[in-house]
């Protein structure tokens, strides 16, 4: 039988990886917002609706971002790297 190995936590590049995701996560509403001017009504409420998530998710992932820049800053523990 086959072993697997977990993958450790590498925490390194997270912010990095937060930071392309919030830029991509806003080019994406941003595109959402250009296609509500050719949109029927029913569409513009769910790109409404789906930008509102995006904006939760967007400051959710900035406060990761401190999170995560904080830890690098203090040391990571070596149990997560």
């Amino acid at each position: 039988m086959d072993s697997f190995k977990h993958n450790q936590d590498n925490r390194l590049d997270n912010v990095e990886k937060l930071q392309d995701a919030i830029h991509n996560t806003e080019q994406n509403m941003t595109a959402a917002n250009d296609a509500t001017s050719f949109s029927s009504a029913e569409d513009k409420m769910a790109i409404t609706a789906k930008n509102e998530r995006r904006k939760a998710s967007i400051e959710a992932m900035k406060q990761e971002v401190q999170d995560e820049q904080e830890a690098r800053e203090n040391g990571y523990s070596t149990d997560n790297i």
